[in-house]
């Protein structure tokens, strides 16, 4: 008979230490509840609660969660569809708030991000979707975390992670870069052009100065010409010989250039 009751003792001992000892981490939080109303919030290390289940617990992780928010279609301001993922950071602050003020956390937060990554989204134009990301994902985060304020839950950031957009879109904005690199190495080249104009310009300038001058830059010329080594013989032909042709009627004064050559 004594034996028992000490093993009926032993039960109790094990139902009791089940019951009353808990092991808490140091990341974690338990929200303990006593006949169903919220006690307070313990931990971490060894938390003891009154036995029988008179108190429960919910454990709640106080690390920091990066959440993949599903790719959502967007139809922007200008009526392009999109696709568009982001990635949701946050963190639980008050673990009481937080398990009781919504039901499980992790799963309305991502889905109010989702939400509101459409609506912000479909404001915004397709440039900016592409080019103001840090605009949009401050917007993102401060609707988000208004939301979130009073969950105990506290958003760290919210960016936006890959804009996916149609074939054709890409096409034409292939296009359209491409068409704007050609128009800068246009402007580029004009450029080219006409600071070098205005360096043949000045050197002009400079060189009718002296006669000499351009005979030897004409000397130069030739030696530039015969240093490759090839069978290219030049003949300069003055300019003041072709002006003559420029005034007039050109078939005439060349008929009289012939003549005076003729009777010379």
């Amino acid at each position: 008979m004594p034996n028992i009751w000490y093993g009926v003792a032993a039960v109790v001992a094990i139902v009791f230490l089940a019951t009353t000892i808990r092991i808490v981490k140091e990341y974690q939080r338990v929200v303990v509840f006593r006949l169903g109303r919220l006690s307070g919030v313990r931990g971490p290390g060894l938390v003891l609660l009154i036995p029988f289940w008179i108190e429960r617990i919910e454990r709640v992780s106080l690390r920091t969660i990066v959440d993949d928010v599903k790719p959502q279609e967007v139809m922007t301001k200008d009526n392009v569809s999109v696709q568009v993922n982001a990635v949701l950071t946050f963190r639980v602050t008050d673990p009481d708030k937080a398990v009781v003020e919504v039901e499980e956390f992790g799963f309305a937060i991502s889905e109010m991000a989702q939400t509101t990554l459409r609506s912000v989204l479909g404001r915004a134009e397709l440039d900016d979707l592409l080019s103001e990301r840090e605009t949009l994902n401050q917007d993102l985060q401060e609707i988000i975390a208004r939301h979130c304020q009073n969950w105990g839950i506290e958003v760290i950031a919210m960016e936006i992670k890959h804009v996916d957009l149609p074939p054709e879109m890409k096409r034409a904005m292939a296009k359209q870069a491409e068409a704007e690199r050609e128009r800068r190495a246009k402007v580029v080249h004009a450029a080219g052009e006409l600071e070098s104009s205005e360096a043949l310009a000045e050197a002009a300038k400079q060189l009718s100065a002296d006669p000499t001058a351009i005979q030897l830059r004409f000397l130069q010329a030739m030696i530039e010409v015969s240093a490759e080594k090839n069978s290219t013989l030049v003949f300069p032909v003055p300019i003041d010989l072709l002006s003559a042709f420029s005034k007039g009627s050109s078939l005439g004064k060349l008929q009289e250039f012939i003549d005076q050559k003729t009777e010379a």
